[in-house]
């Protein structure tokens, strides 16, 4: 049912924790199946994330979504990270099963609200962000279409 890689991010998760006085930190959760993902973001002068860690409530998948995704911005600038969907995420984990997609879809919304709060603290704002929503709600037809 999951990938290799889905199982080995699950039973090993990458950069879990909380920083400290972060620069971004976006909490994003579901209130159907009930995932809870907070992504922390530590960013330099020059808009490179440094350093980032995630704590998740939720599945399997909820965790190695987080997992991949942290993974995937770690070193980049916000610019690139901005790039990270939730395909991106899917796609690195080579897949999930259609019922598991909204954990990518929840990984992508926190990165997108770290970064958020991140342009908020320093009072700039970043190419194609938009305020996150605070509850992502699954939508079946984005998910048939995977």
């Amino acid at each position: 049912m999951y990938s290799e890689k889905v199982m080995d991010h699950f039973e090993h998760p990458r950069n879990v924790g909380e920083i400290e006085n972060a620069s971004g930190v976006g909490t994003v959760g579901n209130a159907k199946c009930g995932d809870i993902m907070r992504i922390y973001l530590d960013i330099d002068d020059n808009q490179i994330i440094r350093d980032v860690k995630f704590k998740t409530f939720g599945c399997g998948a909820a965790v190695a979504t987080s997992s991949m995704a942290t993974e995937l911005v770690k070193g980049k600038s916000v610019k690139e990270a901005m790039q990270v969907t939730n395909k991106a995420v899917m796609e690195a984990l080579d897949g999930l099963p259609p019922v598991k997609v909204h954990c990518s879809l929840l990984a992508e919304e926190a990165i997108h609200a770290a970064l958020w709060d991140y342009a908020q603290k320093n009072g700039i704002q970043i190419d194609g962000l938009e305020k996150p929503k605070s509850d992502i709600h699954e939508d079946e037809e984005e998910e048939e279409e995977y």
